[in-house]
């Protein structure tokens, strides 16, 4: 019983005395951010700068990276709905131009989409028997 005991404790503390088996890192997917060969309106961003920026446009449509991108393939301008987004960025410029310029941005994607990736162009019908909120 004795010896049991010794031979059950060696091998509990060579159990322990390994190491662990070495795993591989997680694969990562391509980053699309160091991608920038068809950077035509954000151009002077940093990569950094510029995932703020996708990222302010996702929260602000409600959408995910795909609904303007090609999977796999970022830099791609097969998805049409990546025009719009450059036309809409045009178009914010072009509104936010006409306020002083103190530095502020007046209008952004979230000011008409407000997290939905066709923004209302009406308010909602209001509910049968209840009065418009007055302000």
């Amino acid at each position: 019983m004795r010896y049991l005991l010794a031979s059950a404790l060696l091998l509990s503390l060579c159990a322990l005395g390994q190491e662990a088996p070495k795993q591989a890192p997680p694969k990562k997917g391509p980053n699309p951010f160091e991608n920038t060969k068809n950077l035509k309106i954000f151009t002077s961003q940093t990569p950094e700068q510029l995932r703020e920026t996708m990222n302010s446009f996702r929260i602000a449509l409600g959408v995910n990276c795909l609904y303007c991108h090609v999977q796999g393939d970022w830099a791609s301008d097969a998805n049409a709905k990546k025009e719009t987004a450059r036309q809409m960025v045009a178009m914010s410029r072009e509104i936010n131009g006409h306020f002083p310029s103190d530095g502020k941005m007046r209008v952004r994607c979230y000011t008409c989409h407000r997290g939905q990736a066709i923004p209302a162009t009406a308010p909602p019908a209001a509910e049968p028997g209840k009065e418009p909120a007055k302000q």
